[in-house]
């Protein structure tokens, strides 16, 4: 009998955390709908500052409608996209009267910040004043606040300023003491993609070209930070060379800074600039909020589109998402932007290091196909090599910008051998039974044979030569050239224009100005693809688990991208054109 009461007991509790489970989820469900409700629009009075404070990461695409799992309501993530149209949008709002820029760190990639501060650029030609503020300034927090009328600076705060650095993440010695043996064929001279498995520092050759590419990127800083601060690009270098921006007093003295304040000081010079009185409260939104804000240009009225198509993240097979670019889901888009007569151009905007060789030659099928009916622009981001120039190469046009990666022309194959770490660290041994001579191709768990090894070399050489076909059809260069500046380099885009492998400089907003032009179309609507998932999708997501990379973004910081890098290489298979350097760039 006790047994019988002590499983009723335990039934009934179970059943009324259940109820309990399913109320709270229904309770969040309704919260967030009249929350979602509440939010569509967002309303600002009259003089108004829009808050830029860019310290959460920046995709190329913003998220529709982002839930927590404390079902507080959506939050909205400006993406590139967003933060680009709202500058635009800002620049003929009556109701903003400026831009205050809240910088600290900016996570983003160089040509994502190039195309920010270019649209600053062209908000200031409104007439409307953009000041920057911060108690630190990161170099690349640094280089975009110089874009405003007025840099301030905390007076006890600081500027980091010191030339820029690439820290590449090496895994030999990890294998070494797990006794893994990485199994890696490649193309001829094609080694620096697949370095950081089988050495612990960088080649020679691979020093050299991450300088060159990284020179190319801050000689643009350097440029960029001359004209607007008016100081010798030769006087930049030598203050960086010899670290001479140490304190705040330093930048004033060097002019980096207009004015060292606090920031109940700034607030009380913004109130005078906007003309308020100082015991008002300054009217603003961010830059998150203003996404919402009813847009006052006029629309566009014909029939015509304009498809702009994202693909960002690692190339793969199958689905994919907003973070990866899965070759069904994106060849889907193609196809669907191809076979639209409305359509009149695709802008195919590219976020990518490489992937699976196959799923790249999927999605290059799907533009090429496009190419032939109608415009096909790529416009390349923070970088879009290897793979991610594999799917670019058969547009009509290419554009990046000078600070792109773009370029690792380039293919390998690595099949770990883990018999070491099974046998000598474990103590697990493998045997097999096999009806034929290869049925063991191929096995994690023994070293490949010469015959297989050759087998997997033939198709390396095979797809390497399709891949610099395809390039050199696509770009009208001879093959011979193609594989002259491809074996696995990398180059900024700088290089990559003269090189013939991109067209022309240019971010997004140009991008989709030349598809308009290529397809002589001016009044078009711009339509984005693939079709984000809705809110509700995002919510049982979330409670189901299956999307933790925003969790894990957050517990691990910086840390992320060690954790992103294994991820990529624990999931590689088949033969890859992906750049398994892991370049950061600070």
């Amino acid at each position: 009998m006790k047994q019988f009461f002590k499983f009723m007991f335990a039934s009934m509790l179970g059943t009324f955390l259940l109820i309990v489970l399913v109320t709270l989820i229904s309770v969040g469900i309704v919260a967030a709908i009249v929350a979602t409700a509440s939010s569509d629009e967002t309303i600002i009075t009259t003089n108004t500052l829009l808050v830029v404070k860019l310290n959460k990461e920046i995709a190329d695409r913003g998220t529709k409608t982002k839930f927590v799992m404390g079902f507080a309501g959506p939050e909205k993530t400006a993406g590139l996209n967003d933060i680009l149209d709202n500058l635009k949008k800002a620049a003929t709002d009556k109701n903003i009267t400026g831009i205050y820029l809240d910088l600290s760190d900016i996570p983003a990639g160089m040509a994502t910040l190039v195309e920010i501060r270019n649209g600053l650029i062209n908000f200031k030609k409104s007439g409307k004043f953009i000041w920057a503020y911060s108690e630190g300034y990161s170099q690349k927090a640094y280089y975009l606040a110089t874009v405003a009328d007025k840099v301030y600076l905390n007076p006890q705060g600081m500027i980091e300023f010191k030339g820029i650095s690439s820290e590449m993440v090496f895994l030999r010695g990890m294998f070494e003491k797990l006794d893994i043996k990485m199994q890696i064929i490649r193309h001829g001279k094609f080694k620096a993609a697949t370095e950081p498995l089988f050495l612990d520092k960088m080649s020679p050759e691979n020093r050299k070209q991450i300088t060159e590419l990284i020179s190319d990127v801050w000689e643009n800083i350097l440029t960029g930070i001359s004209e607007t601060r008016k100081i010798k690009k030769e006087e930049l270098n030598t203050l960086a060379d010899s670290l001479k921006i140490q304190t705040a007093e330093d930048a004033l003295k060097y002019k980096f800074v207009d004015q060292l304040v606090y920031k109940d000081e700034l607030l009380s010079l913004l109130k005078k600039q906007m003309k308020l009185d100082e015991k008002k409260k300054i009217p603003q939104v961010t830059m998150e909020s203003y996404t919402s804000v009813p847009d006052t240009r006029t629309p566009a009225k014909g029939a015509d589109k304009i498809a702009l198509i994202y693909a960002s993240g690692t190339i793969t097979g199958g689905e994919g998402d907003d973070q990866s670019i899965g070759s069904e889901r994106i060849s889907r888009a193609i196809r669907k932007a191809r076979e639209d007569e409305k359509v009149k151009a695709i802008v195919f905007r590219i976020n990518s290091g490489g992937g699976s060789a196959l799923a790249s030659d999927v999605i290059w099928r799907e533009i090429d196909l496009a190419r032939k009916i109608k415009p096909v622009v790529a416009s390349l981001g923070d970088v879009a090599a290897s793979g991610g120039y594999y799917i670019a190469c058969a547009a009509s046009k290419i554009i990046a910008d000078p600070a792109t990666i773009t370029g690792s022309i380039g293919v390998f194959g690595v099949i770990p051998n883990m018999e070491g770490l099974f046998n000598k660290k474990l103590g697990i041994t493998f045997d097999w039974a096999m009806t034929n001579k290869n049925g063991d191709y191929i096995s994690l768990m023994k070293p490949l044979t010469p015959y297989q090894t050759k087998l997997i070399q033939r198709d390396v050489d095979h797809i390497y030569d399709v891949f610099t076909g395809k390039v050199a059809e696509g770009r009208k260069l001879k093959q011979s050239q193609v594989d002259s500046i491809g074996q696995g380099r990398v180059w900024s885009g700088t290089d990559a224009r003269s090189l013939g492998l991109i067209d022309d400089f240019g971010g997004l907003e140009q991008a989709l100005d030349l598809a308009a032009s290529l397809a002589k179309t001016k009044d078009y609507r711009i339509i984005s693809l693939p079709e984000q998932k809705e809110w509700f999708e995002e919510l049982i997501d979330q409670i189901t688990g299956s999307d933790p990379s925003a969790k894990l973004k957050e517990a691990l910081g910086a840390d992320y991208q060690l954790y992103q890098y294994y991820k990529e290489i624990r999931e590689m298979k088949g033969i890859q054109a992906r750049m398994l350097m892991n370049i950061t760039i600070n």
